[in-house]
């Protein structure tokens, strides 16, 4: 598994829970861009309409020797799911208030492109700041371990 783009800021801002692996639905010049690791999910979400799943504002960058059809980097992108997983995430953003994130794109053994998904739930500021100060505390471990 090669990972191309990772979603920091999504485990930064949110509880992340269920990751699932879906395909995404690519043009040939999009997949040859993603492969030079031209992606980005940097704000990008994904929407559920009329149960199908949509990967929306994720950035992919144009491929540069492609000449004439050039597509949108920031168009929708319909994802690859199971019905049965897709009601799921549907009916559990419908209770519990959860939203749906793009963790990372990434290519698999098979050399699929593949996006990993995730319910996220976001955090209070004071949540932020605790992850902030374990990330502090393990480096200073991580330190001073390297050090004898």
């Amino acid at each position: 598994m090669k990972v191309i783009a990772n979603n920091k800021k999504a485990f930064f801002d949110y509880f992340v829970s269920d990751l699932v692996e879906a395909g995404i639905v690519l043009e040939g010049c999009e997949v040859k861009s993603v492969r030079a690791g031209g992606a980005s999910l940097a704000d990008s979400f994904v929407q559920i309409k009329s149960g199908e799943m949509f990967l929306k504002n994720a950035y992919i960058k144009p491929y540069e020797k492609t000449s004439s059809f050039k597509p949108d980097e920031r168009k929708t992108r319909k994802l690859l799911l199971k019905k049965s997983e897709i009601q799921k995430f549907e009916r559990l953003t419908k209770e519990k208030g959860f939203t749906i994130i793009a963790t990372k794109i990434y290519l698999n053994d098979a050399g699929r492109v593949k996006v990993e998904i995730g319910l996220a739930r976001g955090k209070k500021l004071y949540d932020k700041r605790a992850s902030l100060k374990e990330k502090s505390i393990k480096r200073e471990i991580e330190r001073e371990t390297q050090k004898s």
